[in-house]
């Protein structure tokens, strides 16, 4: 049985004795329906303590106010018993047992969370509220602890806020600094959790004992300076905590490079003492640290403004007020309206006899005479209910019985004083505007926002937060044994040497700090190394990092971080190749078969559309039908080397022309540089042109043994693997190709990333890349999840990439023979009707507009014509098609004429007749 278990029962027993004695000479309790005049309210504080002390005078002045204002309770008064625990956890445990004397229906304090956690089960078991301002651990809950009610802020939030701070500032790996008692252990334990959630841990764990013993501290400090995060996390008491930071001024510990996350008693510290001694000061300059958030009001303005005077009637002078003390005086306020809301619904001031001590310990020791509060559960139920606001802010309890709106403010030390860089509130994160002003906004943690810090060695710049551990272990380094090519990483010799390393140690060289690090060769150097075994041997902690030709793929990246790549790189297909030679009809490969076609007809339609609208005005383009589909054809072909003799004369007709001849213009630059190409460049020919004919083939495909090519081929292209197969030097490579598909052994295509098939084709010309590259990927060095170095590796790669010493590198190493730049020009594109349809759709849109605008035109002027025919040659029926389509054959200028000759002679005619008509009137009058 535990020393704990033990000390309970002793507690428990005590309790009972204790109970039973009280009740003996007090009775059994308030049983009148009507208000006691006296309602006995307890209170335990550590006087001498930063916030006990302050705590002290607030509820003291709450009391006092409670009982002057006959609105809260009328005449009944609150009559508060203190008790000073002395700061001994032992001593708070007793003044609560005498405080539970059958009398008592509520208790103040305990004020740290060691003692809550015991006297929380006495209170349980009496049932008696206890209502704490000062014990924030979380483990504090209202499922073990149902008559604790917290009314301060929860450390939950406290840690949630350090978190988000090391997440805001880029951090991963902290130290926790902590007294070793249950507020700090739960603390810290809820730290973790919060720093989980953001990919952050705690590296190294630094308890103090209680007793603060500087020999302890010292050497805690040492040990957590040894590690390698210089994030510190302290949760200390304010009465305590600045013996810890002249402990780590002492060593060194609070100058520049390092960062110091304090909880909410170093304010209290500050708020409450004016006389703290400069060196104290100095040590904790840099620091951030936490306040509990308060918000303006008038209340707290003028409790604020009166603190003075009530210290100095209290005969605390020199004494400050801090958060706890706000808390503190709500706390009475919130009892007093909780007391009176208990009243109102009924309750009444009664104890009996517990049933269970009865029956279990009846007539030992006398605690059979232990009485129970008959209404606690009222009582607590109606101080849950309460919701007003107090001078810390509003007075409201959610459904886990914690304040609502938990903030805190976050604070830089500077000078003699702080300064706020923001603010941290549980409904929108870290801001510079107070938390109140949000409340009535949507909540929005995408924008994190913190004012500058000057931080510990009076810098403003941001401590990276890690230094490589002081226990003299060198860095783990692993490096494939590559069998293929040592051009990239050989292993022969004491040194190794290659491409990767060379990049490796120039970017350890560019970082500001020393790395110690050794390599260890990962292989047997007769297989190619599975890299997915290595990363996961860096995940497991066996390795540090790893250094070589290491793609970077999804897959991998969730097991280990890789830096930024240092060669661009992805898979390509390789295939045996025979030379093309030119022939007779090589001036037709510049563009492919349907692109001829294509073009063919758009000669021919462009050449019908022009003669269609120049036909009616252009003699050019008139005359017999062999001679005028000789001058389509002729027209519409010479328009390629604008040659055309016939012009245009029509404005839809040089329209057409115009857009045409801008189309031609692009075809015939783009065939003479195709044509170029093909006549002075080597071209290569294989039966697979690319990954897409050999998804669709059954023919076996190489890979390299170890590579991400297998995994992403199965699952991305569906490929069997039966069709894979695995190959483990180039030698195997040349081999399978040359072997082909149809023996034994070999395949149709091996498949690898570029940079290695570049090497590969260096020496051998009768092998080239075919198709275009299907995947993009890079090599990268690995290191585990989360890792500060592999930040600071990207950096320093990208300014040897800056400076021109990654290509120089690369050209130390892997410059390409001329044989393979040969092969990695591949056989030329042909151009291809996608690469033009753009043009021939503004050409074909050109030719169809000017038809419809030409069409419009003729109609128009075909109805006029009509109008002008003499009626006896257009009979009684309107014009028919054969009219219409001899209209449209003739030339314009005829029917032009011809039209204007028929008008003139009817207004002729009808002058004609005019002038006879009187003439006939006048015969006939002569002859009657």
């Amino acid at each position: 049985m535990g020393l704990c278990t033990v000390m309970h029962k002793v507690l428990f027993v005590a309790v009972m004795v204790f109970s039973n004695v009280l009740l003996s000479s007090n009775g059994i309790g308030l049983n009148d329906t009507a208000r006691p005049k006296v309602v006995k309210i307890g209170v335990l504080l550590n006087f001498n303590t930063t916030v006990g002390k302050v705590a002290k005078v607030a509820i003291e002045a709450a009391v006092e106010d409670v009982n002057s204002n006959d609105a809260i309770l009328g005449e009944t008064k609150l009559n508060v018993t203190m008790q000073d625990t002395e700061n001994s956890g032992f001593l708070g445990m007793l003044d609560a047992l005498g405080m539970m004397d059958g009398e008592t229906v509520a208790m103040i304090g305990p004020q740290t969370s060691a003692t809550a956690h015991v006297v929380s089960q006495i209170a349980a078991e009496i049932q008696i509220p206890m209502l704490s301002f000062g014990a924030t651990d979380p483990t504090l809950s209202s499922l073990q602890y149902p008559f604790f009610v917290r009314t301060t802020q929860n450390d939950l939030f406290q840690m949630e806020a350090i978190a988000e701070i090391i997440d805001y500032y880029g951090w991963r790996d902290v130290t926790a600094i902590y007294v070793d008692d249950d507020h700090g252990r739960n603390g810290i334990a809820a730290l973790g959790d919060r720093l989980a959630e953001r990919r952050c841990r705690i590296s190294h764990k630094a308890p103090i004992s209680t007793s603060l013993s500087s020999e302890n501290i010292h050497n805690e400090l040492k040990t957590a300076n040894s590690e390698s995060s210089r994030i510190f996390v302290l949760l200390a008491y304010a009465d305590r905590g600045l013996e810890v930071f002249r402990a780590a001024q002492d060593i060194g510990m609070t100058g520049s490079g390092y960062v110091w996350l304090v909880t909410d008693w170093l304010a209290s510290t500050f708020d409450t003492n004016s006389s703290i001694s400069p060196e104290a000061i100095g040590g904790v300059q840099g620091a951030i640290a936490l306040r509990m958030h308060t918000p303006d009001s008038q209340q707290k303005t003028k409790f604020v403004s009166g603190w003075s005077k009530l210290t100095r009637d209290k005969m605390v002078n020199d004494t400050g007020l801090n958060t706890y003390g706000l808390y503190a005086y709500d706390t009475v306020w919130l009892l007093a309206y909780g007391i009176d809301a208990f009243f109102k619904q009924g309750g009444t001031i009664s104890f009996s006899q517990d049933p269970k001590v009865t029956e279990q310990h009846g007539g030992k020791l006398g605690v059979d005479e232990v009485r129970i509060f008959n209404e606690g559960d009222l009582l607590l139920h109606s101080i849950l209910q309460v919701n007003t606001t107090g001078v810390a802010g509003p007075i409201k309890f959610d459904s886990d019985r914690n304040l609502i709106h938990p903030a805190y403010e976050v604070m830089n030390v500077n000078g003699t004083g702080f300064k706020r860089i923001g603010y941290w509130s549980n409904y929108s994160g870290l801001s510079i505007v107070p938390p109140e002003t949000l409340y009535t906004k949507p909540p929005n943690r995408s924008s994190q926002e913190l004012d500058s810090v000057i931080w510990p060695g009076q810098t403003k710049q941001k401590p990276r937060g890690w230094v490589f551990p002081e226990n003299g272990r060198q860095l783990r380094i692993a490096v494939p044994n590559n069998v293929i090519y040592q051009q990239l990483v050989s292993l022969k010799g004491a040194d190794p040497s290659g491409y990767c390393i060379d990049v490796f140690q120039a970017a350890l060289n560019s970082l500001p700090y020393p790395v110690p690090y050794k390599l260890h060769a990962f292989g047997d150097g007769i297989n190619k190394p599975k890299i997915s075994e290595l990363l996961q041997l860096i995940e497991a902690g066996v390795y540090d990092a790893a250094v070589g030709d290491l793609a970077i793929t999804n897959n991998r990246t969730r097991i280990v971080d890789f830096t930024q790549p240092y060669v661009e790189s992805g898979l390509v297909v390789v295939a045996s190749v025979q030379k093309l030679n030119s022939n007779s009809l090589a001036f037709l490969r510049p563009f492919t078969p349907m692109m001829w076609l294509v073009t063919g007809i758009f000669f021919l339609v462009v050449g019908v559309v022009v003669w269609i609208l120049e036909h009616r005005v252009n003699d050019d383009f008139r005359g017999p039908p062999k001679r005028q589909i000789a001058t389509i054809i002729w027209f519409s072909f010479s328009t390629l080397f604008f040659s055309q003799k016939q012009n245009t004369v029509s404005s839809l007709g040089r329209f057409v022309l115009l857009i045409w001849l801008f189309v031609v213009l692009i075809l015939n630059s783009s065939y003479t540089a195709s044509l170029t190409s093909i006549l002075t460049v080597e071209q290569l020919s294989s039966p697979i042109k690319g990954i897409e004919s050999l998804v669709t083939s059954n023919d076996r495909i190489g890979f390299q043994r170890g590579s991400f090519a297998e995994n992403y081929l199965a699952e991305e292209y569906n490929i069997a693997r039966s069709r894979l197969v695995a190959l483990n030097s180039d030698e195997d490579y040349a081999k399978a190709l040359k072997d082909g598909p149809q023996k034994e052994g070999g395949v149709a295509a091996v498949i690898d990333e570029r940079a290695y098939i570049e090497l590969f084709l260096a020496e051998r010309c009768d092998f080239s890349i075919v198709g275009q590259e299907f995947s993009k990927s890079g090599w990268g060095f690995a290191f585990p999840r989360d890792s500060p170095l592999a930040v600071d590796m990207s950096a320093a790669i990208l300014q040897l990439s800056e400076r021109g010493e990654l290509q120089r590198i690369h050209d130390k190493w892997l410059q390409r023979s001329a044989c393979s730049s040969e092969g990695a020009k591949e056989s030329i594109n042909r151009l291809h009707l996608k690469s033009f349809w753009g043009l021939f759709l503004m050409s074909g849109v050109a030719c169809l507009l000017a038809l419809i605008l030409y069409l419009i035109r003729i109609l128009w002027k075909f109805s006029n014509y009509s109008e002008d025919t003499e009626p006896s040659s257009r009979g009684t029926s309107s014009p028919g098609l054969q009219t219409f389509i001899s209209f449209v054959s003739e030339k314009e200028a005829d029917i032009t004429s011809r039209s204007k000759k028929r008008r003139m002679e009817r207004a002729s005619n009808k002058v004609r007749g005019g002038d006879e008509s009187p003439n006939c009137s006048l015969g006939n009058g002569n002859e009657v």
